[in-house]
C-alpha cells in the first residue's frame, strides 16, 4: 500500500461509514399510488383534491413506516406525512411571510439577520398549527428558523446539524422525530 492510498483509505471509510449510518437512520423511496396502503391511496386522493401531486415516497425514520406526498397547492408547495393507517401526521405548508402574525414575522426576521429568507412553511401536527419554519440563506450556507405560533424562538439549525438557541444559554432541543 502507498502512502497516498493509507491518507485516503480512511477518508474513504469514513465517508461510507456516515452515508451507511444517515440511511439506516431515515430512508426514503419515491413509491407510485398503487404502491401505497389503500388507506393511505385514500388520504392522498383526500389531500390532493385540487392539487397537482409532485411526488410520493415511502419513509422509515426510526423504524417507523411513513408515506409522503408532495403536492402543490394553487401555486404553494404543501407536504403531507401519512402513516400506514391512512391517519395525516404533520402537514408542512409554504406560506408567505407577509401572511405571518407580525411576532412571528419578526422573530424570523431578527434571527435571520442579513440572510435571504428564501422560503416560510408551517407545520401542522395532529390538527394543530406547531411551528412555523424558515429557511434561510446567508453567505452561501443555508439553515432553518423554527418559531412557536406565539413567536417564540424554538431553533435554528445551521446546514451542518447543528442547532443554536437564542435563548439564555440552553441548550436547543434535538429535531423532533417523525412519531
Amino acid at each position: 500500500m502507498t502512502a497516498q492510498n493509507t491518507r485516503v483509505l480512511p477518508a474513504v471509510l469514513l465517508a461510507t461509514s456516515l452515508l451507511l449510518l444517515g440511511s439506516a437512520l431515515a430512508s426514503e423511496k419515491k413509491v407510485k399510488m398503487k404502491d401505497l396502503p389503500k388507506a393511505v391511496q385514500k388520504t392522498v386522493q383526500e389531500q390532493s383534491k385540487g392539487a397537482i401531486i409532485r411526488g410520493l415516497a415511502k419513509e422509515v425514520d426510526d423504524g417507523k413506516t411513513f408515506y409522503e406526498a408532495e403536492l402543490t397547492v394553487n401555486g404553494h408547495n404543501k407536504d403531507v406525512l401519512i402513516d400506514p393507517t391512512g391517519a395525516v401526521v404533520e402537514i408542512e405548508e409554504q406560506v408567505t411571510l407577509s401572511s405571518l402574525p407580525a411576532e412571528v414575522k419578526a422573530t424570523i426576521q431578527k434571527a435571520a439577520g442579513k440572510g435571504k429568507i428564501t422560503a416560510v412553511e408551517s407545520v401542522t401536527k395532529n390538527n394543530t398549527l406547531e411551528a412555523y419554519e424558515a429557511h434561510v440563506s446567508t453567505a452561501g450556507k443555508k439553515c432553518e428558523i423554527k418559531v412557536a405560533p406565539n413567536g417564540t424562538l424554538i431553533a435554528a439549525e445551521k446546514e451542518q446539524g447543528e442547532k443554536e438557541e437564542k435563548e439564555e444559554g440552553k441548550k436547543a432541543p434535538k429535531k423532533a422525530k417523525r412519531p
